[in-house]
């Protein structure tokens, strides 16, 4: 017996120690009969396995066109670099199978594990089957420039696809990604049930462009790495772009980075398809962002009509709200039946579990939401809804239906009236004070000479748009340097600077490298007001050095800065007898802290913590001779600060880094 069971272990051992299947050669006869046609069903091993790379194989075998291919498991993981999907093929992912994306490989960009582009047909199934990519190595910037579209799946403007069982994980994007090929044309016939989107870098799913889209049973998790970190964001990108009966069901977005669901549809318009999207029995924990979001364009004109229809649904808040809109009352109508919206008691929703807000330039009343016996369980003491009034006096409108409202283990229903949402969410009016146009102005230094320091404007950092203000005189040498930084982990690519003359015709155009300074320079060719202008994107840029007098401006809105702490000068021109500067913070849970200074250097007024727009009204008890005021900008001392914007009413939009930097109107 001691003998035989000595034996038996030895055999075990070199067994166990046998390797799994190796290299295997193509098998020239079936791949023959596969391009006759007569065979309809084929192993993707036919066409060879290589353990360490075997893009070609699976490649040839997907290229084959063979109507269903499976992809099977041979003991080891089909190592790949990008792969091109084409029409009219299942491909069944055998149980224990692993496609995994080459170590050193996906270089580019928008390298995807899967792609396919105006592709129709396509079945993708694989319980128990797993996509793996390499997210840890995307996110070195030695090893990778950084970008955020190596998704696992990336489909684009196709039709008929259907993605079942398969575990997506570990991209250097999203895990499945639903976008555009050709201009307008949106993806149709969209199934995706039963995966699971893992570990991914920028969102578990992006649904840019979708018409008939079907979510089932998925879940989508641990998202992280570039914003938005969303378990799926409903993000289109421009008005002709489409959602249209999309439906998700029995899904689940947990501990995700940003937003557990979120509607980023501020593209889309009034011009745009409406929306149609319905979310039943899903559910969102743990998210460090809120649970569900919906954002439009901030009046009806820029906002996509439609409806958004959510049932049975659970909604727990992270560190943000359960649900959180912004949006015009008569777009987009909500509703929400049968809702559970739970506090995590160890999170720190901000300001309430319901939130809506307005946009800054919202000039109509904001809503457009109905509950239908919805749950809000909060121990907290705090009322169950607040609004973030950005706008300014923006009124509520179009809010109804009744909430259950459990504290302590006790449950109220609480029908929702005008007056009760009038004592939870007041509105504060602010007096109109009308924006002041530079069209037609001419400006010129407050102070003709100055030492060069006086013009470093280091501290302004403006975030999407950068527009600046620089006076030179004719012949004069000028010299400013750029610096374009990164927020968060966006990927980043170079950006022009463009400089314009007093004339109104571009004098250069220079590229300014990502995370680089860039020193730039030019002969003026007139005397005046140069614009210069540039778009970092959700990254961030600041002019560090200027031989000139250097102001930011803004067009027709407000000033748009991030972590833009300092000193800030403007000009309150001869003859005013009457102006307001508004600040506030631009994201839910992010705040400003603010001082408004008079040139005699007495603070007038201050505002900390601020997350809605406060304005500082100003009435002179004489018109103004021609003065520079102060706004102090800094970081709260109890709520996060990152994005917050400065809008000047009955003022010069000019923000300078020293009353001698200073460009004033000509008078």
């Amino acid at each position: 017996m001691g003998k035989q069971s000595l034996v038996f272990m030895v055999v075990a051992t070199v067994v166990f120690a046998m390797p799994v299947r190796a290299q295997i050669q193509p098998n020239q006869q079936a791949i023959a009969d596969v391009a006759a046609g007569k065979i309809k069903e084929a192993k993707a091993s036919w066409w060879g396995f290589d353990p360490e790379d075997s893009t070609q194989s699976l490649q040839a075998a997907i290229n084959s066109g063979v109507p269903k291919l499976t992809v099977d498991n041979v003991g080891k993981p089909w190592i790949v670099t990008p792969i091109t999907l084409v029409s009219n093929q299942e491909i069944l992912f055998e149980e224990g199978v692993e496609v995994l994306a080459k170590e050193g490989a996906f270089k580019g960009t928008g390298d995807c594990l899967f792609r396919a582009s105006e592709k129709e047909n396509i079945t993708l199934s694989g319980y128990g089957a797993t996509l793996r990519m390499r997210r840890a190595d995307y996110d070195n910037p030695d090893l990778y420039k950084r970008a955020e579209w190596r998704h696992v799946l990336s489909f684009k403007s196709c039709s008929n696809i259907k993605v079942y069982g398969l575990t997506l994980t570990e991209s250097g994007g999203d895990g499945i990604y639903l976008g555009t090929a050709k201009q307008w044309v949106t993806n149709k016939d969209i199934h995706i049930k039963d995966v699971i989107c893992d570990k991914n870098y920028r969102q578990g799913i992006s649904v840019i462009t979708a018409e008939n889209l079907l979510i089932e049973n998925t879940i989508m998790r641990d998202t992280n790495g570039t914003p938005p970190r969303a378990g799926i964001d409903f993000e289109p990108n421009h008005p002709e772009e489409r959602l249209v009966n999309c439906v998700m069901r029995d899904c689940l977005s947990e501990g995700n980075g940003g937003y557990g669901y979120i509607l980023a549809i501020s593209p889309l318009n009034f011009t745009s398809e409406p929306v149609s999207l319905r979310f039943e029995n899903c559910k969102a924990v743990g998210n460090a962002g809120a649970a569900f979001g919906v954002g439009t364009g901030d009046t009806p004109e820029r906002a996509v009509d439609g409806t958004v229809d959510l049932a049975n649904c659970v909604l727990q808040s992270g560190t943000g709200a359960c649900f959180s809109v912004f949006k015009p009352a008569d777009r987009c109508a909500i509703t929400l039946t049968d809702c559970s919206l739970l506090a995590d008691e160890e999170g720190t929703p901000q300001p309430a579990l319901i939130v809506f807000g307005s946009g800054r330039d919202a000039d109509q009343p904001v809503g457009g939401v109905k509950f239908e016996s919805c749950l809000v369980r909060d121990s907290a003491e705090r009322v169950p809804m607040a609004y973030i009034d950005r706008g300014g006096g923006v009124p509520l409108k179009g809010i109804s239906g009744t909430l259950i409202v459990e504290k302590n283990g006790q449950r109220t229903e609480v029908p929702l009236t005008e007056e009760l949402l009038a004592e939870w969410m007041p509105v504060t009016a602010m007096k109109l004070i009308p924006r002041v146009s530079l069209e037609g102005l001419t400006l010129k230094p407050l102070v003709a000479e100055a030492p060069a320091e006086k013009y470093a404007f280091g501290f302004a950092k403006v975030r999407r748009t950068g527009r600046f203000l620089l006076y030179a005189k004719e012949g004069d040498e000028v010299t400013f340097t750029v610096d374009y930084m990164q927020v968060g982990k966006y990927a980043g690519k170079p950006i022009n600077v463009v400089i314009t003359a007093p004339s109104g015709e571009e004098l250069d155009r220079v590229s300014a490298a990502f995370m680089e300074q860039t020193d730039v320079t030019f002969t003026a060719s007139e005397t005046g007001v140069y614009r210069i202008t540039a778009d970092p994107g959700g990254n961030q840029l600041r002019i560090t050095t200027s031989s000139h007098p250097l102001d930011l401006t803004s067009d027709d809105g407000p000033i748009r800065l991030i972590h833009g702490g300092g000193d800030y000068y403007f000009w309150v021109p001869a003859g005013v007898t009457e102006f307001a500067v508004r600040v506030g913070g631009e994201g839910t849970g992010e705040a400003i802290r603010a001082m408004l200074i008079n040139p005699a250097g007495d603070v007038v007024d201050e505002v900390d913590n601020n997350i809605q727009t406060h304005q500082f009204e100003v009435a002179l008890d004489q018109p103004s001779k021609g003065e520079a005021w102060t706004l102090r900008l800094g970081k709260p001392t109890q709520i996060a600060w990152e994005d917050h914007y400065v809008d000047l009413r009955g003022v010069p939009p000019v923000l300078a880094p020293s009353r001698e930097a200073l460009l004033v109107p000509v008078q």
